[in-house]
């Protein structure tokens, strides 16, 4: 199984080591900035990291603004490190979407338990996220799980909320057949009362948007008697 990639993001070396060497006993992977401009180079490079440690004091280009360039694209989370327990610090931080603050000096077994406790309430929270990419790049297909946006070709496509949602689990789990059932729980949880004309009119709606030919689907495969898949070879 692939560690999970922490990165970083410090101007001290010796506060780097200390949080690397300590995360990667609990069998992290750990990447490393020294500053906000290398943090994003890093960020950037790497659509899989799990969680940002993120200190807030750095020269050039602080915390919080990394955090603003990083909202843009992504919402990983992010624990924001500090020498300062201001508590207007903290708001602001907060305010421009870190998910939880640290101050120094700090023990580290705190800093273990927070970091655990993110990465898995992200990925509880996002079962498409977590060690995935927020964009995923398919066959023509460009997915952007942030923005909540999808483009075909380079053409853009006007999905609804559900569509896109349906799209993203679907495509999430390429290659696994799901029954209607199954495809109601996980996308329309407890909004609709099941039925299997309803799944069925909207991947009908889904194919004439997605599908080169609606009548023979590439992307979204019909398994009779069962249910449907994404294509595993996209």
């Amino acid at each position: 199984m692939d560690r999970q990639k922490i990165l970083v993001v410090d101007d001290e070396n010796r506060m780097r080591k200390l949080v690397k060497d300590f995360l990667q006993r609990e069998n992290f992977e750990v990447l490393e900035a020294g500053d906000g401009s290398e943090a994003l180079d890093v960020f950037f490079a790497h659509q899989d990291i799990a969680l940002i440690i993120l200190d807030v004091m750095m020269p050039d280009m602080n915390g919080f603004q990394v955090l603003q360039e990083i909202r843009k694209k992504n919402n990983v989370p992010v624990l924001m490190l500090t020498a300062k327990s201001d508590e207007e610090d903290k708001v602001s931080g907060l305010r421009l979407g870190a998910d939880d603050y640290l101050t120094k000096p700090f023990g580290i077994n705190e800093l273990m338990a927070r970091v655990n406790s993110l990465i898995r309430r992200y990925t509880t929270l996002n079962p498409v996220a977590g060690s995935e990419a927020a964009t995923m790049l398919l066959k023509d297909m460009v997915i952007d799980k942030v923005n909540r946006t999808v483009t075909l070709q380079n053409l853009p496509v006007e999905l609804t909320g559900k569509e896109f949602d349906l799209l993203v689990f679907l495509a999430s789990n390429k290659g696994r057949v799901f029954t209607k059932k199954q495809i109601y729980t996980q996308v329309w949880a407890e909004e609709y009362a099941f039925d299997d004309s309803n799944i069925m009119s909207f991947i009908s709606k889904l194919r004439k948007k997605i599908e080169p030919n609606p009548e023979q689907p590439f992307y979204i495969q019909t398994v009779r008697g069962v249910g449907y898949r994404f294509n595993k070879e996209v």
